[in-house]
């Protein structure tokens, strides 16, 4: 069974001045115990599942908690199964079609008419494109007239 999770993440400074232990339930007290399950994450409006996620759990009232690292890896996990499930273009593949075409991320983004930092996002894997934006990413990539275009209309 899937755990819809919007999970907290553990802050070791917030539980010490609370004088909970780093194990510590922050609901209820109780002693959470490691656990692996299915977690969903929301993706680009879409809840990804993500199978064998390391979380804490609590026993008493069921609250999930995420070490920082556990977290880190579970929006990873999520991001590469969106991209997989939508046949999206890697961050690699993205930083190859800028790079390909002497464009700065900030060039880019301007074409795309997106935010300063979204290509930077992507390249990073912190984020990842719509479907829209992969189609354009593709078109820039396999049709060489389309970034003229681009540049030609961009405002």
């Amino acid at each position: 069974m899937a755990t819809k999770v919007r999970p907290r993440v553990a802050r070791e400074d917030k539980r010490s001045r609370a004088g909970l232990a780093d194990d510590a339930c922050p609901n209820c007290g109780a002693i959470m115990r490691e656990r692996s399950a299915v977690l969903r994450l929301p993706v680009n409006g879409e809840e990804i599942a993500v199978p064998d996620s390391a979380h804490l759990r609590c026993p008493k009232c069921r609250e999930v908690v995420l070490r920082m690292d556990q977290a880190r890896k579970l929006r990873e996990r999520a991001l590469e199964a969106y991209r997989s499930r939508y046949d999206l273009l890697t961050a690699d593949e993205i930083r190859s079609i800028r790079e390909r075409h002497r464009l700065t991320q900030a060039q880019l983004a301007r074409l795309l008419r997106l935010g300063g930092n979204t290509i930077s996002r992507w390249e990073s894997g912190r984020n990842v494109q719509a479907a829209a934006m992969d189609v354009l990413l593709r078109l820039i990539r396999d049709i060489p007239e389309s970034l003229r275009y681009l540049k030609k209309h961009a405002a």
